[in-house]
């Protein structure tokens, strides 16, 4: 309010602060300026609601409804795989007699607390959450173990029939596909070019030899006799691919090693120059001479 003199004496103004102001149509200060979007995120979110209340959805680590992987344990799996590491020397499989390295493996993190039961509920029922969040580890473990990846071939270990038959998927080709989405540069080629196949003579899918069923369990020995011959490279283009080719071998969790040894000689019968492999876990801790990642290509196998 202020006090003016005119012409014809003093005139008081009242305060602008305090006049009606004039009336305009509110502008939507929301996430989206467009009604459709405005209506599709809210159909979203009722859809998410029904789903939810239909098929419940829990952490498969600490039990917290609505997310398979809550914000708290994914932060904890992904501390658990912050510094990958080479993990060939706890794979019996993997070191000769003398000490030597049989085929270097780069590890993202041990198979223990989150990380474990993030592979576990996803071999079981494949959630799109988990597969994203592992995909990414194991994006980043293979990005910090080599440099020029783009140029190599990713191999996966492929699964068993009776496994796919049960899961209805496999679980390392998931992996793959989520991994080449994560490199934002060239991405990495990928061959489908080995196979499981059925080999009488070490006793796979036989009974009373305790070698049928899974490998879980099973000692060095039996696990190196179950999986020797087990593995070749498919017939026509995808087994000619690999031929010259640099190759490093995809799989989940690294235990003797006896299967990822059995997929590198698959390879190498093929033509191909294994590299190494990664794995997203190793059930056993590295020993201490060897150290974390670096980006590097670690030796290959002998004479390849």
């Amino acid at each position: 309010m202020g006090i003016h003199r005119t012409r014809d004496g003093w005139r008081i103004s009242a305060d602008p602060d305090h006049l009606a102001q004039p009336l305009w149509h509110a502008r939507h200060r929301g996430e989206h300026r467009q009604r459709l979007l405005q209506a599709w995120d809210l159909l979203a979110g009722a859809a998410a609601d029904i789903v939810a209340l239909a098929l419940p959805v829990e952490c498969v680590c600490c039990g917290k409804e609505d997310l398979a992987l809550c914000a708290g344990c994914e932060r904890r799996l992904r501390m658990l795989t912050r510094h990958p590491s080479r993990a060939e020397t706890g794979a019996p499989a993997l070191m000769d007699t003398d000490g030597s390295v049989i085929l270097p493996v780069v590890a993202a993190g041990i198979y223990r607390e989150e990380l474990s039961q993030s592979i576990l509920a996803f071999k079981r029922h494949g959630q799109g959450q988990l597969r994203t969040v592992l995909s990414k580890v194991l994006a980043s473990a293979l990005a910090a173990a080599y440099v020029g990846t783009d140029a190599m071939v990713l191999v996966p270990v492929p699964s068993s029939g009776s496994a796919y038959r049960k899961r209805g998927f496999s679980p390392v080709h998931l992996l793959l596909v989520g991994v080449r989405q994560s490199f934002h540069g060239p991405r990495p080629e990928y061959r489908d070019a080995l196979r499981k196949v059925r080999n009488r003579g070490t006793g796979i899918g036989l009974t009373g030899n305790g070698l049928s069923g899974g490998q879980k369990g099973l000692g060095r020995g039996d696990r190196s006799r179950r999986v020797r011959g087990s593995m070749r490279t498919a017939r026509g283009a995808p087994g000619r691919s690999l031929r010259g080719r640099e190759c490093i071998i995809i799989d989940d969790v690294l235990t003797t090693g006896a299967t990822l040894a059995e997929a590198a000689r698959a390879i190498h019968e093929a033509g191909g120059i294994v590299r190494g492999a990664v794995v997203l876990a190793a059930t056993r801790a590295p020993d201490a001479v060897a150290g974390p990642a670096q980006s590097r290509h670690p030796g290959g196998l002998p004479g390849t």
